[in-house]
């Protein structure tokens, strides 16, 4: 008898030469931003859509494509609309993208383009939004604006 090739089964789409696609990475990095401004771990967003933490990482990292039923779930754990995970994307033709992976498009999602993304910024407006008092945080928002004029001028 001749052997039959067993049918491949569908794995994360990957792009030609391997790395994760940019739109999966930063999906995923949306994922990441939201999650962390909301003081939530992977564990306790893994909880609450019923997935693991490692499933989330994979999904945070962009390793793994999130689906569409799976991105509805995140946007009402995460509240915030779908269109939020799309939000600040740069559109470049898949064909003039070049063979990079997944770390580079990470790099440079993270290096200045997207400064809400860096854990600093995360943790600054994390801290800023648990001062209680509305007039001592106005004064907070009032110095960092002072203070970045007079570093730029």
């Amino acid at each position: 008898m001749a052997s039959r090739s067993k049918a491949r089964r569908a794995g994360p789409r990957r792009r030609r030469g391997g790395g994760s696609h940019p739109i999966d990475v930063h999906v995923g990095a949306r994922i990441r931003l939201r999650r962390t401004l909301l003081g939530l771990s992977q564990e306790r967003l893994g909880e609450l859509i019923g997935l693991t933490f490692q499933q989330v990482q994979k999904y945070e990292r962009g390793s793994n494509r999130v689906g569409a039923s799976r991105l509805y779930d995140l946007s009402r754990v995460l509240d915030v609309p779908m269109s939020f995970f799309f939000e600040d994307m740069v559109e470049e033709a898949p064909a003039k993208q070049g063979k990079r992976k997944a770390s580079e498009d990470r790099a440079e999602f993270d290096g200045g383009k997207a400064p809400i993304a860096k854990r600093e910024t995360l943790e600054l407006v994390r801290a800023y939004y648990r001062i209680d008092d509305t007039s001592v945080r106005q004064r907070v928002f009032d110095l960092i604006k002072t203070m970045s004029a007079a570093s730029a001028a």
